[in-house]
């Protein structure tokens, strides 16, 4: 059931959409945890490789990035680390990526980042009409256009996906 008609609250994301002048339709649905993006696309009615989730990671330097993939992927960290020419790249722990974002693990959006980091897409992203993305808070999510996106984040298109 999707909750289109339930009110969320702005969120940094959010405020720097807006900023931006970009436009964005908000969809709410009922988070549960660990339901990730299968189960946000199954109560939005979206197939889930169109549902980006957000992933913080660091390199062998702990300098924090940001790699936006579909979300019925995974990220192969030596694929990313070639792209973007590091040694290696690792996950960072819930709490170190929260410092850097300002969001909960859940709802992280790459939008409205508390520190500027890097941000890369997986490039097969771009080809798709409309992606759903987190808006700065768990259980919502926003449809937007993927290149928009890229543009105004400055995000730099890799090939890293893991089926």
């Amino acid at each position: 059931m999707t909750r289109k008609d339930k009110h969320v609250s702005e969120t940094p994301a959010t405020q720097w959409l807006k900023a931006a002048g970009l436009r964005f339709e908000p969809h709410a649905y009922d988070y549960i945890d660990h339901g990730g993006t299968a189960e946000s696309a199954r109560q939005l009615g979206w197939p889930e490789h169109a549902v980006v989730k957000t992933l913080i990671m660091q390199d062998e330097q702990t300098k924090p990035l940001v790699i936006l993939m579909h979300g019925d992927r995974s990220v192969s960290t030596k694929a990313l680390a070639r792209a973007i020419g590091c040694k290696s790249v690792e996950p960072c722990k819930p709490d170190v990526a929260q410092r850097h974002t300002g969001y909960l693990v859940g709802g992280t959006s790459p939008f409205g980042l508390r520190k500027p980091m890097p941000i890369y897409v997986e490039r097969t992203i771009l080809a798709l009409p409309k992606i759903l993305i987190n808006g700065g808070r768990r259980g919502f999510l926003i449809e937007i256009d993927p290149l928009a996106v890229v543009d105004k984040l400055n995000a730099h298109a890799v090939e890293c996906a893991l089926m």
